[in-house]
C-alpha cells in the first residue's frame, strides 16, 4: 500500500520509524507533504545562492530570502504550523523568489544547471503530486539520507533561534548564509564524509545561532535573574501566552497594561517572567499549567484567550471548547484559528485578544505555590565563588544536564524518577520544557543554591554551555569533559537536535539521550556518534546513575 506520508523528524515518531498515515503530533498527510514540498524549494532557494559566488545578483534580495527560509524552515517544525493553505501560501511564495533570484543570476551572465529544485514551476493542482518525490524517502541511501535529515532538522532549530532574534532587531549575515549553503549541499552533495563534517558544522553554527540570540534577549531585556515565579492564579480574567517569542509577549504586555486583565505565560514561555525589563510589568501574573503536552485539558481550565507565538500546538479534541479563543502568530498555524500577522515594522494589534479576555472568567486554579528560575549564565557567574567552593569542599559533587524536551510518552516519567533519585550532592542544570518533569519537586538547595537551576527557555543551553566553560576555566581543565557535569537530557523536536550539534561541537560526549535515539538515525550513522562521541540511550534509572558515575 503507498504510503501517504513519511515523517520521522520527532521523538514519538509512529513505533520508532516513522509516521505513515497521520502524524503522531496530529499532521495530516496532506500538511506533511505541503512541508515536505516546502522543504525541497528551499533547498532550491539555497542552490540558487550558491551559483552567485561572489553574491551581487543577490544582494538586494537577501534580507528578504533570510527572513523568508527562516519563517519557512521554522513553519516545518514539529507541532508549529498545521495549515495546509499557510503552507501552500509558502510554497508560492518560494516558487516566486526563486525564479526572481535565477533571473538576477542569468542577467550576471552565470549558467543555470538543469536541476529540477531549479526548473519545477507546478501549480497548485500539482503541489501533492510532486510532493509524493521530493519527500524524506526520495533519498534511497539510508545513510546519506540521516546524515541529510540530521543536518536539516538542525537547520530546523537554527532558523528558529534566528527568526526570534531577527524579531528583535539582531541579524548576523554568516549564519543565515550559511543556512543557504547547507540546503545547497544537501542537494548536490551525496558524500557521506563530507555530509557527516556538514552536520558537525551545523552545530558550531548553531552556537552561534544561540549566541546571537542570546545577546537579542538580554540586550532588549537585560540578564535573567533568579526569580520565584507564581503558579496560582488571580481574580481577573486572563490572556495564556505560550511559545518561546519574548518580543509578542513584550507587546502583548505593553498593549493590554492598565485594561483589567493578567497575562499568564504557558510551556516555554515561563522564562518570561525571569527578564527585568519584562517583570516590571505588575500584570505578569504567574506561569499557568506545564509543558505543551498537557495544553488540552489546561487551556479548558485557563477560560481566557490563549496566544501560541511558536510552537507547540495540539490540535483540539471536537470536544474542546476552547477553539473559538485562540490565536496563532509568527510561522505557527492552525485552520480556523485566527492569525495575527504584523505590520512593517514588525509590531502588531492584539486588541482583539484582549478585548475578547474582558469578556472571560477567570482562570481556575489547577495548583498553588510557586516555582523558582532565571540561572542563565551572568546570574550563575555572579553566584561563581559560591558554587566553586561548594564543589571545592564537596557540597555539590556533580552537575546533571537535564535540558532538553518533554513528550508525552508514558517513558518521560523516567526523568522525574532519575531527578528523585540523585543525591543530595547533586544539582541539575536545566533548560527547556524538559524541566516540568522535575522543576516543582521538593529537591531543596545545597547551601543556598537550588538543585534545579533553570537556564530559561531551550535555546538557553547556549547558557549552560557558557557555565560548563567558565568552570573549566576557574577549575584549570583541559577538557570540558573533565568537569563534574554529566549529561541525560531529553529529546523532542528540531531545537533539541540543534542543541545536540552545538554540544558536539563544543566537543561534550558522553551525553545519554532519551527517551529513544531519533528515528532518522540509520545504525551506521549512530554508530558514528557513538563511537566518536559516546552518545548512548537511557535505560533504567539506577543503571544511568551507575553510568554516568554517579552512584
Amino acid at each position: 500500500m503507498e504510503k501517504n506520508m513519511f515523517c520521522y523528524q520527532c521523538q514519538e515518531t509512529a513505533n520508532g520509524i516513522g509516521c505513515k498515515i497521520i502524524g503522531v503530533c496530529g499532521k495530516k498527510p496532506e500538511v506533511a507533504k505541503a512541508q515536505d514540498l516546502l522543504i525541497y524549494l528551499l533547498k532550491g532557494i539555497g542552490v540558487a545562492v550558491s551559483l552567485c559566488k561572489s553574491k551581487p545578483c543577490c544582494c538586494s534580495k537577501r534580507a528578504d530570502v533570510y527572513n523568508f527560509v527562516n519563517d519557512s524552515l521554522f513553519c516545518t517544525i514539529t507541532n508549529a504550523n498545521f495549515d495546509k493553505e499557510s503552507i501552500y501560501k509558502r510554497i508560492d511564495e518560494a516558487i516566486v523568489l526563486r525564479n526572481q533570484l535565477i533571473s538576477r543570476i542569468k542577467e550576471k551572465g552565470v549558467a543555470i544547471p538543469d536541476i529540477d529544485v531549479l526548473t519545477w514551476n507546478g501549480n497548485r493542482t500539482e503541489y501533492d503530486e510532486k510532493a509524493q518525490t521530493v519527500g524524506v524517502l526520495s533519498c534511497k541511501d539510508e545513510d546519506i539520507r540521516s546524515l541529510k535529515e540530521l543536518t536539516m532538522y538542525g537547520l530546523k532549530g537554527m532558523a528558529a533561534y534566528l527568526e526570534h532574534a531577527a524579531r528583535l532587531g539582531l541579524v548576523e549575515t554568516e549564519i543565515n548564509d550559511f543556512i543557504l549553503y547547507a540546503l545547497s549541499e544537501l542537494v548536490l552533495n551525496e558524500d557521506a564524509t563530507s555530509l557527516t563534517a556538514l552536520a558537525l558544522t551545523t552545530g558550531e553554527w548553531g552556537v552561534k545561532a544561540m549566541a546571537l540570540l542570546d545577546k537579542a534577549n538580554t540586550t532588549a531585556y537585560g540578564n535573567p535573574e533568579i526569580t520565584e515565579v507564581n503558579i496560582s492564579v488571580g481574580n481577573r480574567p486572563g490572556i495564556l501566552v505560550s511559545g518561546h517569542d519574548l518580543n509578542d509577549i513584550e507587546q502583548l504586555l505593553e498593549q493590554s497594561k492598565d485594561s483589567g486583565i493578567d497575562i499568564y505565560t504557558h510551556g516555554e514561555m515561563l522564562p518570561a517572567h525571569y527578564y527585568p525589563r519584562l517583570k516590571k510589568y505588575a500584570h505578569l501574573r504567574g506561569n499557568y499549567g506545564n509543558a505543551w503536552w498537557k495544553q488540552r485539558e489546561e487551556f479548558e481550565t485557563f477560560n481566557g484567550p490563549i496566544l501560541f507565538t511558536t510552537n507547540c500546538i495540539v490540535p483540539p479534541t471536537g470536544k474542546a471548547t476552547y477553539s473559538g479563543r485562540v490565536y496563532t502568530t509568527n510561522s505557527t498555524g492552525y485552520p480556523g484559528w485566527k492569525h495575527i500577522v504584523s505590520d512593517m515594522n514588525g509590531k502588531k494589534d492584539f486588541s482583539e485578544i484582549i478585548a475578547l479576555a474582558k469578556t472571560c472568567k477567570a482562570p481556575k486554579e489547577i495548583e498553588k505555590g510557586s516555582i523558582v528560575g532565571g540561572f542563565a549564565h551572568e546570574q550563575v557567574f555572579a553566584l561563581a565563588d559560591k558554587v566553586v567552593e561548594a564543589v571545592k569542599n564537596g557540597d555539590i559533587r556533580k552537575f546533571i544536564v537535564m535540558a532538553g524536551c518533554d513528550g508525552r510518552m508514558k517513558s518521560r516519567d523516567y526523568y522525574t524518577e532519575f531527578a528523585k533519585s540523585l543525591p543530595q550532592d547533586c544539582v541539575i542544570l536545566t533548560a527547556g520544557c524538559a524541566k516540568y518533569r522535575y522543576n516543582k519537586l521538593p529537591l531543596g538547595d545545597i547551601n543556598g543554591i537550588p538543585r534545579v537551576l533553570d537556564a530559561g527557555q531551550c535555546n538557553d543551553s547556549y547558557s549552560l554551555a557558557l557555565i560548563a566553560l567558565k568552570l573549566k576555566e576557574v577549575f584549570g581543565l583541559n577538557d570540558i569533559n573533565e568537569l563534574p557535569i554529566a549529561y541525560n537530557i531529553a529529546w523532542y523536536e528540531q531545537k533539541a537536535v540543534i542543541v545536540l550539534l552545538a554540544l558536539l561541537s563544543l566537543g561534550v560526549k558522553n551525553i545519554h539521550l532519551g527517551p529513544t535515539l531519533p528515528a532518522f538515525l540509520s545504525p551506521n550513522v549512530a554508530k558514528v556518534l557513538v563511537d566518536n562521541f559516546g552518545i548512548s540511550g537511557i535505560n533504567t534509572v539506577d543503571e544511568d546513575l551507575k553510568r554516568l558515575g554517579i552512584l
